[in-house]
């Protein structure tokens, strides 16, 4: 995916999702010189309507060579530099579907465009000056929020809410570099360096990026979400759970043991965090061949899972089968849920063991307990660190690891300060910084990075 082919051909894709007999409106979206010269052969717009930049037509799309009737369609043209990928893009809006998208993307295929590959118009706006690579991905991030907050904060990073700080960073250390080499090189016509300046520069700045790094816990909450298993022997009121959290009947609730023979999923936000909750089988020994086949699944889920709600029944308290079963999930982050609280005689005759773990009491077939259960379970996963909700703005891995080595290499560069080394060895970790700095924006990144990143983006995007 070099600059030369980007910048070289007319691309086209699907820019919306297709789903068979849903969704109104499909859109098939072009960029290139050749943009324009495709849509006048395909699109007849009746009248006296003037094809003119930012201006929506009404029209049909037409196949060139049979006349025949494609679609009843809108024509959107928006001539460079004034679109998203600061070259000529043209978009036909069809009537949803399969049918009607596809048969215009053909139409344009046939006429000369290529068909776009993944993240190929953001790559493209990236290249040309459009957006930056924190903007590129947070674009993707908006695309695949899974929550209000999480979409909040990728929209401050389409924004440059993250720009903007990185590239001040980057420009101080500039600054500072610029500094130190000027007197390697023209050390009989300057005074004497600051050291003290500097000293503090580096550490206004180290401090700054530490800061950014603290947030990359949150942002890979806001964008991953937790997985969180429902996990206790039958009957204790874990379907029950799941449905008064989710506020629907997901999971079938009877009197009968062994009723969910198979992992059921539900999808929450709390705190802004999205939430994949996993109502699992009851484990025990079990005969039946199906219910065995639910209950490794529930092993499995609950050793994959972020958080565990333990869950037992207040009734019988702890018994040596909840025994058994939490030496089975010890190893993962576990709330302990003591459900049925309205048939608890005395917490004394629940027999707890004597663990640190954090506790709940809910009712679940009343629907009491669910926001004491969400506030431990925030609480459990982020302590006494932000919320999530109050983020402004997040990294991902690819610019926390980034940011990680500007980090190392501004901390060598105070430790060769400390020791009194030569100007020459301060520059050599002050380059790594900038150039680290340089990578999270894009100013300085390799045509095989650019690749990596921009392929996990979806086609018409």
């Amino acid at each position: 995916m070099g600059q030369e082919i980007v910048q070289g051909e007319t691309i086209a894709a699907i820019a919306t999702a297709i789903v068979p007999q849903q969704g109104s409106v499909g859109i098939v979206r072009l960029s290139g010189a050749a943009a324009g010269a495709i849509a006048q052969t395909l699109f007849h717009a009746p009248g006296r309507q003037q094809w003119e930049s930012h201006r929506i037509l009404y029209g049909y799309v037409r196949d060139p060579r049979t006349q025949q009737t494609v679609d009843e369609a809108l024509l959107l043209l928006m001539a460079s530099p004034r679109s998203y990928t600061r070259e000529d893009v043209v978009e036909f809006h069809c009537h949803g579907g399969i049918m009607a998208v596809q048969q215009v993307l053909q139409l344009c295929l046939a006429q000369g465009a290529r068909l776009a590959q993944p993240g190929e118009f953001t790559l493209r706006a990236f290249l040309n000056g459009r957006l930056d690579l924190t903007q590129a991905e947070s674009i993707s991030e908006l695309v695949g929020a899974q929550s209000p907050q999480a979409a909040q904060t990728a929209l401050a990073g389409v924004q440059g809410k993250l720009t903007t700080p990185i590239r001040e960073l980057r420009s101080a250390c500039l600054d500072i570099l610029a500094e130190v080499e000027a007197r390697i090189d023209f050390e009989d016509d300057l005074p004497p360096l600051d050291e003290a300046a500097v000293v503090d520069q580096l550490a206004q700045v180290l401090q700054s990026v530490t800061a950014i790094l603290a947030t990359a816990h949150q942002g890979e909450l806001l964008r991953d979400g937790l997985k969180v298993a429902i996990v206790g022997r039958p009957n204790v009121g874990k379907s029950s759970l799941l449905n008064a959290w989710s506020r629907s009947d997901r999971a079938i609730v009877t009197d009968l043991p062994g009723t969910t023979r198979d992992v059921v999923e539900s999808q929450l936000v709390v705190g802004g965090i999205p939430i994949q909750v996993l109502d699992t089988a009851g484990i025990r020994e079990a005969s039946d061949q199906v219910e065995k086949m639910g209950i490794e699944r529930s092993r499995s889920a609950a050793q994959s899972a972020d958080l565990v709600l333990f869950t037992i029944d207040a009734q019988q308290g702890w018994t040596p089968a909840d025994e058994q079963l939490y030496q089975l999930i010890r190893e993962r982050p576990i709330i302990l849920v003591i459900n049925k609280q309205d048939l608890l005689e005395s917490a004394a005759s629940l027999g707890l063991p004597d663990r640190e773990l954090p506790q709940v009491y809910t009712a679940a077939a009343l629907n009491q307990g669910i926001t004491d259960l969400e506030t431990v379970i925030l609480q459990v996963v982020e302590g006494d660190r932000l919320q999530a909700s109050n983020v402004d703005i997040t990294i991902n891995q690819r610019q926390a690891a980034a940011l990680t080595r500007a980090r190392a290499a501004l901390e060598q560069v105070q430790t060769t300060i400390a020791d009194q080394l030569p100007l020459d060895f301060w520059t050599i970790d002050l380059r790594a910084a900038v150039h680290a700095l340089g990578e999270v924006t894009g100013e300085e990144i390799t045509e095989s990075m650019l690749d990596e990143i921009f392929s996990r983006f979806c086609i018409g995007k």
